[in-house]
């Protein structure tokens, strides 16, 4: 996959990367914009196609050679996994965002439906709360962590005014999100289908909450679980 650059078209590589005293700030300007492209098309092809998108379609898609995409990435797996970054970082600021909401519960399920509806159009979602398929930094796991920490804190808050069943953990709600994602994204029966299978899984959250919660919940006030860091 990781060809020899040297044999790519040279224009739009040279402007990008060879300096010029007269014209270096220009080219720069020229190297963020396609930098700025590839990353556009990327998220457009690994959300409609997954990680199997060939890196020339990519290519295609922002108006570049593949020489382009090289320079500022080593790889089409170092690619996904900025767009997978990128993604868990938009889920934890939304996370973290509806955590400090006067209205808990309503939160809560404004997360999980918001997430679930954006998974069944994004293919690389369920990659990006798994991370399955991404030989990744350490700054994918961080995301991840981050990410747990706003979902459990979500939820622990939905917890303490007993609108969410208090046996249900991080991990298992990570499950859930993560499984009704896959079955959206293999429907084929409607959108009422996957729809009536959230308001199935809602219930089911919901059923034998009290008004009070244990006294040990199964997350702490800072949103990790029992033995998380």
């Amino acid at each position: 996959m990781n060809r020899d650059i040297s044999t790519q078209d040279p224009h739009s590589e040279e402007q990008e990367t060879e300096p010029s005293p007269r014209f270096g700030p220009a080219l720069r300007s020229d190297a963020r914009r396609n930098r700025a492209r590839v990353l556009a098309a990327a998220q457009e092809a690994f959300a409609s196609e997954g990680l199997g998108v060939p890196l020339d379609e990519i290519a295609r898609r922002a108006g570049v050679g593949s020489g382009t995409i090289y320079r500022h990435f080593t790889s089409k797996e170092a690619l996904f996994e900025t767009i997978v970054l990128g993604r868990l970082e938009q889920l934890a600021d939304q996370a973290e965002r509806l955590a400090d909401s006067d209205d808990p519960a309503a939160a809560f399920f404004q997360f999980l439906s918001l997430t679930i509806e954006e998974g069944s159009v994004r293919r690389d979602m369920v990659d990006a709360l798994a991370g399955e398929d991404v030989d990744a930094s350490a700054a994918v796991p961080r995301a991840r962590r981050r990410l747990r920490r706003g979902i459990g804190k979500l939820l622990f808050n939905t917890q303490q005014v007993g609108a969410v069943r208090d046996d249900i953990s991080v991990a298992d709600l990570m499950a859930l999100i993560t499984g009704l994602i896959l079955a959206r994204n293999r429907n084929d029966g409607g959108a009422a289908v996957p729809q009536r299978v959230l308001s199935v899984v809602c219930d089911g959250l919901r059923h034998g909450c009290a008004n009070n919660v244990t006294a040990v919940p199964p997350v702490r006030p800072d949103g990790t679980g029992r033995g998380e860091q």
